[in-house]
């Protein structure tokens, strides 16, 4: 007797929790609101772990592409952490460089294997510091932009409006390119020499004085060229595949290896369709670096579409796409780890704040 009491209480409190976490206009579970703080550590810890993933995948390209065309003194080239392209200046004489270390590697693994045992596991995450100073705030700005705006968005026109995340994935993305802008440049600085907090005061007050304040976002059109459609493309593909897997499994919810797959097919078609756009700002910023360490008084004006008419001219429209696998093998498993991560993270902060509205 006691035992099917103890029974009907349990199977009450159930429904009683079941009734209290309903919605009563949809008649659906209640969604446990996740807050901007959650959503900011959520990202913060996708944005290290990408990094952390991505990063000895460039390291090693970077490795290779030394190792056959030297780097000399003055020579630029892109490092990515997963998150974002940052443009290396090669200053240092010798071998002291990480990307400069002697390797006589026959590919991809033997890099791999041959940097592990000779110079240590700590290799393959060189020049990551630097970057994560960057990468790290940028993607916090923008996915905890982009959840929020969803949410406004939704509140304010239906549910299940395919342009939300369309609208929140440019404004989001706009937001975050061009607060990050100005540290690119002066992150950029940085690495030619190594400046005070006082030197690097004088130069920034230079600029602004000679050029004004909008000289800090030099590099900024091609940038958001790049990566405002990108991500436009990137949410609405990434919703509309994780709502079909969804479907297709039959599940209310989606799991970790739908956000994984949804993040990495989503990234991917965003790659391709934004590759002349990433051409272009590279050419760009390595155009806006000669200029500036050759102290070329003659400002430099060449537009984004000047610069891709060069680049069909010289080289065919398959110039816009320079260097599309090595971009596809970084960006893939990138927007796969973050995003799946991200979404880890806060279906953790929701579970605890459910307890807490139960407690």
């Amino acid at each position: 007797m006691l035992v099917a009491e103890t029974s009907t209480a349990k199977m009450l409190m159930i429904f009683l929790l079941l009734v209290k976490n309903m919605d009563p206009e949809a008649g659906g579970p209640q969604i446990i609101k996740v807050t901007p703080l959650q959503q900011m550590l959520a990202s913060c810890t996708g944005a290290v772990l990408t990094s952390l993933i991505v990063t000895p995948l460039d390291v090693v390209k970077i490795r290779l592409q030394a190792q056959n065309n030297p780097f000399y003194k003055g020579k630029c080239f892109v490092y990515s952490n997963g998150l974002m392209d940052h443009l290396c200046v090669c200053e240092e004489e010798g071998n002291r460089a990480w990307y400069k270390k002697p390797g006589r590697f026959q590919g991809t693994l033997d890099a791999f294997l041959k940097i592990i045992r000779n110079e240590g596991v700590k290799s393959l995450w060189s020049g990551l510091p630097p970057t994560l100073v960057m990468a790290v705030p940028a993607t916090v700005i923008y996915f905890t932009c982009y959840d929020q705006l969803t949410a406004l968005l939704k509140s304010k026109l239906e549910e299940n409006e395919s342009c939300i995340p369309i609208i929140a994935g440019i404004v989001a993305r706009f937001g975050a390119v061009t607060v990050i802008s100005p540290l690119e440049l002066i992150r950029t600085k940085m690495q030619s020499k190594k400046f005070s907090y006082k030197e690097l005061h004088r130069f920034v007050s230079k600029k602004v004085s000679e050029d004004g304040w909008i000289s800090l976002w030099r590099g900024w059109a091609p940038t958001v060229l790049r990566d405002v459609p990108f991500s436009a493309m990137y949410w609405y593909n990434y919703e509309v595949l994780k709502k079909w897997f969804c479907v297709k499994s039959g599940l209310y919810e989606p799991t970790f290896m739908i956000n994984f797959t949804s993040g990495a097919l989503s990234g991917s078609l965003a790659a391709v369709a934004t590759l002349p756009f990433d051409v272009v700002k590279t050419q760009k910023q390595t155009q806006l670096w000669i200029h500036e360490s050759h102290k070329i008084s003659t400002p430099l004006r060449m537009s984004t579409w000047a610069i891709m008419k060069n680049i069909v001219a010289e080289s065919g429209f398959s110039g816009l796409f320079t260097g599309l696998i090595p971009r596809l093998i970084k960006i893939a498993p990138a927007c796969a780890v973050m995003i799946s991560t991200y979404e880890f993270g806060k279906a953790f902060f929701q579970k605890q704040n459910a307890r807490r509205q139960q407690n």
